[in-house]
């Protein structure tokens, strides 16, 4: 997904050049997952490595402020206000039994037939064993644990 500016861009606060590389380098692969072939894809197939990408972005800036206290918090809030990172996809991963979420769509009830979450949000132990388990709006394998 690309990145949104904001109009009045304001200077990255103290400790912005060691996350840098590792956001531009996931920025590069968005690049080149937007610009692959589709041919021999599902429909759906062809946006799983953005969101993917989107995820670990997402993931990546949520470990280094609450996980490994790596970056201050005015650090984080202007990843947040970049949209370096999904706030609300972070603010799901602090909750408890959610802290695996792959996508916010895996768990909003009006995408599915029955009104229930994703398929990859039940647990393996609950599945048939042997059954390949892929969620279609992000290609996820299971995010319930």
């Amino acid at each position: 997904m690309p990145k949104i500016r904001s109009l009045r861009r304001q200077p990255p606060p103290d400790g912005w050049e060691l996350i840098e590389p590792t956001l531009n380098e996931i920025e590069n692969k968005v690049r080149e997952a937007e610009n692959e072939g589709h041919e021999g894809k599902r429909r759906v197939e062809t946006v799983w490595p953005i969101f993917q990408l989107h995820h670990q972005r997402s993931r990546y800036i949520y470990e280094l402020y609450y996980k490994r206290k790596a970056i201050s918090k005015e650090l984080y809030e202007y990843c947040l206000s970049e949209k370096y990172a999904d706030k609300a996809l972070i603010a799901k991963w602090k909750k408890q039994g959610y802290e695996n979420l792959c996508c916010l769509r895996c768990i909003q009830t009006k995408d599915t037939n029955f009104g229930t979450q994703c398929i990859c949000r039940v647990p393996k132990a609950k599945l048939e064993e042997g059954k390949v388990v892929e969620c279609v709006h992000c290609g996820c394998r299971g995010c319930s644990g």
